[in-house]
Formats: structure tokens, sequence, C-alpha cells
């Protein structure tokens, strides 16, 4: 018998909001490296390249597993698969206090945490999004997706204040806990699907069938099964070279060094910190806004906007004042369009592949978001290593934003009454 739970379809907006948080806590763990990149190199010597080495595996793996995560939750269960990657974050993130070989901070930042926060991501939240709603999808994948600018928001400048007063161990120890608190409020919170408490999804109409998400067993069947058909589509090729772009320009280069460019010209961290957390409120409204504009606008138009606008802030960047003032005109323009891609690609998948297909399929497209990310992450590093300074990979990377932003409208829907994941002619 079903578990009823209060406030009847409405309850989809209690998961919502359990998955924000976990989304959110994800989200500060993958910013962390960020702040951990100087403090590191002044308590142990190990060069930029080694730190940005671990950053880069990570969050390849955060976006490599996206697709393997999908079909678990579909195998094992939603709750079991997220619950159990919280206690992964937990755990990694714990034992990397205890590290002193550049082995160790690979292990546990690069390697065990990449995979935890990989099912803790935006597949996660096009899970939910596919799973407990009928209507206003585009906003709440939008509201979903603008938890990662949130976690930038909250965690980055008490961490970069952390760091600063006590060294890069106490930045790790509140990360875990962090994570270790969520898993008990998932568990308790979070039903299977809206079946497994008696509920349709939320817009469902009344008397509509109550069926439990599907149960297909063969992880690796089924995960690479949805990539084979969905990689004889033009619509799949084009939305992960966007998306590579996408990750590239975002927490690959500006996340992962954004802080270490300020201090390049004489910003505090903390300072520099605070001006990231600056871009996590204002992509905050942008991303949540451009779930909205999702549900009402062709997708593709907003892609061309968001990412035209992304690689003009990044052109742009290196030719700002360096003072805070002088950067909190990128922080808004920059800040804004973070992360707003993600609902429009959301929409773009959804509509090519079908509702049982696209959580892993999107996974998949992630993949490519956390790859570009891997890429620019280390790339930006090794850059600013053998150059002495950033600016050629930020004009580089401003360049693929506008290659982007011509991909974008290359895209074709598909039509009413057209068979989702056929391959699409060329």
């Amino acid at each position: 018998m079903a578990l009823r739970r209060p406030f009847g379809q409405r309850y989809a907006f209690v998961v919502v909001g359990a998955i924000f948080v976990s989304l959110l806590v994800s989200a500060g763990m993958r910013s962390a490296p960020g702040v951990l990149l100087l403090p590191l190199e002044e308590a142990f010597g190990w060069p930029r390249e080694t730190v940005s080495l671990s950053a880069a595996i990570g969050i390849a793996l955060y976006g490599l597993v996206g697709p393997f995560a999908a079909a678990a939750m579909e195998r094992f269960g939603l709750r079991r698969v997220l619950v159990g990657a919280l206690i992964l974050m937990a755990a990694s993130t714990g034992l990397s206090s205890f590290m002193s070989q550049p082995w160790h901070l690979i292990a546990t930042w690069g390697v065990l945490s990449g995979m935890a926060c990989g099912a803790v991501a935006m597949v996660l939240a096009a899970t939910v999004v596919n799973r407990w709603f009928v209507t206003n999808r585009g906003l709440v994948s939008g509201l979903l997706t603008a938890s990662t600018a949130t976690g930038t928001l909250i965690f980055l400048p008490g961490l970069a204040s952390l760091a600063d007063s006590g060294g890069w161990r106490p930045v790790v120890l509140v990360v875990a806990a962090a994570a270790a608190l969520l898993v008990p409020v998932v568990w308790l919170l979070v039903p299977e699907s809206p079946a497994a408490i008696g509920q349709r999804p939320f817009g469902a109409a009344l008397g509509a069938a109550v069926a439990p998400p599907p149960r297909r067993t063969g992880l690796l069947a089924t995960t690479f099964g949805a990539l084979r058909r969905a990689a004889g589509t033009r619509a799949f090729w084009l939305l992960f070279a966007t998306f590579f772009i996408c990750g590239a320009t975002t927490n690959g280069l500006v996340g992962t060094h954004m802080i270490a460019l300020c201090g390049d010209h004489g910003m505090a961290e903390v300072q520099a910190a605070s001006l990231m957390a600056m871009m996590g409120l204002f992509d905050l409204v942008g991303t949540t806004g451009s779930g909205w504009l999702t549900d009402r606008v062709d997708p593709r138009r907003l892609l061309f906007v968001y990412y035209g606008l992304r690689g003009l802030s990044l052109i742009y960047l290196p030719y700002a004042d360096f003072s805070f003032y002088g950067l909190s005109l990128f922080a808004v323009f920059y800040g804004l369009d973070w992360i707003a891609t993600v609902p429009p690609t959301l929409r773009l998948a959804n509509e090519s592949f079908g509702d049982r297909d696209a959580p892993i399929v999107f996974g998949w497209i992630a993949a490519g978001h956390q790859l570009g990310a891997a890429t620019a992450a280390f790339t930006a590093g090794a850059m600013r290593g053998a150059q002495g300074t950033y600016a050629d990979a930020f004009m580089l990377a401003g360049a693929t934003g506008l290659v982007a932003a011509v991909l974008a409208l290359c895209i074709r829907r598909r039509a009413v009454g057209d068979a989702p994941g056929l391959p699409q002619p060329a």
C-alpha cells in the first residue's frame, strides 16, 4: 500500500525542495576546488597544474557518471542512488582532510567525489522533472538548475573565509558535514515516484493513470542502448557540442580559475569569492527566468542569445578593470547567463528523444558539458603555467561561445506527431 504524504499533488514541490538542497551541496563541493587552488599551493607546494588536474578529473567523472546514474535510478531506485551518492560525497571529502600527497588529492577530490557528484547533478534534475511534473517543466528545471548557482552563492564566500583564516582543511570538513546531514533528509522526504505515494504527477489530469517509473534491467544495456538510439540523430550531436562548449566556458574555466585570475591581478581571495557569489546570485535569477521562458519561447533562439552573450562577456574580461567594482559589470552580465542554457537544452532533449530515453540521453549530453569543463579546467591551468597569464584562455573560450550560438540555430525541432528518437536526416 502506498504511503500517502500531505499536500496532494503539491507534494512534488517538497521533493523539489529536497532535490534543490542536494544539488546545492553538490554544487558547493564542485566549486570548492576553486577556493582550494591557492591554499593547497601554499600548504604543500603543489604546482597549479596538479591541482587543476584533480579538478579536471573530478569534473570529467561528474559528467561521465551522469548517464549511468540516470539508468541506475531506473534500475535501483532514485532514492537509493541519491542517498548512496551523498554518503560517498561525505566520505571522500572527509578522507581528503588526511591527504599529504598529490595522488591523495586526485583520488578523493578527483575520482571519488567526481563519481558521487555525478549522480547529484543535472541528470537528477531531469529525472525528477520528468517523473513529478507534466506542466511547468521548464520552470522547475530552471529552478533546480539554479541550485548550482545558489550553491556557489552560499558556499564560496564562507569557504574562502575559512581557507583564509584556517587553511584548506576546515573547507573540506564543512563540505563533508553538509553532505552527511542531507542523507536522512533525502531518505525521509523523497519517495520513488508520485505513484509510490498514491499521487499523480503535478499537472496530470484528474483520473489519469498513475504508473510507477519503468524498472529496466541491465544497467549497461539501458545506458548504451539509449546512447545508440540518440547517436543516430543530428540533434544529439549538436546538443552535445553546444553543451561541451557550455561546460568549457562556465565551471571549467570561470568556476575553477576565476579566483586565481583575480589573484593574479592583486585581488584578495575572499573578495574574489564574493564576486563569484554575485555571479551566483544573478544566475539564480537568470536560470529560473530561463526556465520560465523555455515554456514559452523557441529554445534554439534562447540558446543563440545565451551563448552569444557569454562569448562576448568572456572576450571582454581580459580588458576589464580588475578592481572589484570594475569586475561587477562582468559578474552581472555573465552571471545572468551562467547556466541558463540548461532548461532549453533539456526541453530540446525531451522533444527529440521522448520522456523514456530523455533523462539518460540528457545524461550523455551533460557528459559533454563536463568533458568540456574538464578540458578547460586543465588547459587553462596549463596555459597559465606556460604563459604566466590567463588572457589567451579566456579569449579562446569567448570565441567558442560564439560558435555554440551558431550551432544552436542548426538544431531541428521535432514536429508534433513525429516519433521521438528517430534519426534526423542530415
